[in-house]
């Protein structure tokens, strides 16, 4: 998801760069509302590559998401998140200070005692934030995801990304021989009953290498990282009201993919098995069981931050932990999210994402 990703970010965007009663008429962020006039994704079509790495300016919405869950020398473990965002007030790219495209940056560390944040705005057209395909790179000011030589077969095979914020800032290559992942149907992911969907995949098979510095103090770490691409203009019901994403990386080299939408009826389900050699298995909805099993106060509200998983027809049931169960995204509108650790018929490490509550 980014974790579709993210409602909440899309409209922090949109009512800093346009007037209160345009964000008004949107809805909920804007992505359960009629996209008229934008693209729509079409179960069937193809995704080609490198192209699809880049901006799709004729849809309204996209993402370029990266979580990393890293450990240090000493055995401490972090975990480190960086998030460009497109949103759209019109289809099409117009030169300078006319051009409809706006973007808005997220990034993140976390440890166990403390979870940093930041965040950046910017209008298309001038320079200050956007993504080419070759080589790659995606950036808003100075921070930056690019593509470093020697990539084997894909842009996204190696990249360097960096970011820093108050108090925190990273620098992480990552590296992967292993192909990209399509979500759902070929890369077509179904969002809901009523049919919304978006163009949705991941590259899941990242080994990181970096450094991380909080409050000045360099830290040496190393991991896993995921990252995700999604691109749609109207990927959720109007009864839907946020959504529980999980990125997990399974200690024998398998990942998991799933999200809930919460609605009326109690949520639309989507997973995705990865085995480690990059084959998938998109599991039946009534397969995959997710529950909360503890909630934390956070900023005030309840937050459902330990979860359990069930997989029947793999024998799998698990329970997800917070690393830091304060892992709020103090941005323009909030959400929770940060690394989480997974132990029961098997373990692992990986990322959660939670909107709306």
């Amino acid at each position: 998801m980014k974790g579709s990703r993210i409602v909440h970010s899309i409209v922090a965007c949109v009512m800093a760069l346009t007037p209160l009663s345009e964000v008004a008429s949107q809805g909920f962020a804007g992505l359960a509302s009629g996209a008229e006039g934008f693209d729509q994704p079409r179960r069937g079509n193809q995704l080609s590559f490198p192209q699809d790495h880049g901006a799709h300016s004729d849809f309204r919405i996209e993402w370029w998401y990266v979580t990393a869950n890293l450990t240090a020398q000493d055995g401490r473990r972090f975990g480190a998140q960086w998030t460009l965002f497109r949103s759209a007030l019109a289809p099409g790219d117009k030169p300078g200070w006319s051009d409809p495209q706006i973007w808005i940056g997220h990034a993140a560390v976390t440890s166990s005692e403390r979870h940093y944040v930041s965040e950046k705005l910017a209008r298309g057209g001038i320079g200050q934030a956007g993504v080419t395909t070759t080589p790659f790179e995606a950036w808003i000011d100075d921070w930056n995801i690019k593509g470093r030589q020697g990539t084997s077969q894909d842009e996204l095979d190696q990249l360097q990304l960096e970011a820093d914020g108050d108090d925190f800032s990273y620098s992480l290559a990552l590296a992967t021989a292993k192909p990209l992942v399509l979500q759902g149907d070929n890369g077509f992911s179904l969002k809901s009953a009523s049919g919304q969907a978006s163009y949705y995949y991941s590259q899941p098979f990242y080994d990181v290498q970096g450094d991380i510095k909080l409050e000045g103090i360099d830290v040496t770490v190393s991991g896993k990282a995921w990252l995700d691409r999604e691109w749609s203009s109207q990927p959720l019901a109007t009864d839907q009201t946020g959504w529980d994403w999980f990125s997990i990386h399974f200690d024998d080299g398998s990942k998991l993919m799933a999200f809930r939408l919460r609605d009326n009826d109690g949520g639309f389900v989507s997973a995705n098995w990865i085995s480690a050699d990059g084959k998938t298995e998109i599991l039946k909805p009534e397969d995959v069981r997710m529950s909360p099993s503890r909630s934390a106060t956070v900023e005030g509200r309840a937050i459902p931050v330990a979860w359990r998983i069930e997989i029947p027809s793999r024998k799998l049931s698990i329970q997800t932990e917070p690393l830091n169960e304060q892992a709020w995204m103090k941005t323009t509108t909030p959400y929770w999210e940060g690394p989480i650790a997974v132990s029961g018929t098997a373990s692992g490490v990986g990322y959660l994402e939670m909107t709306g509550y």
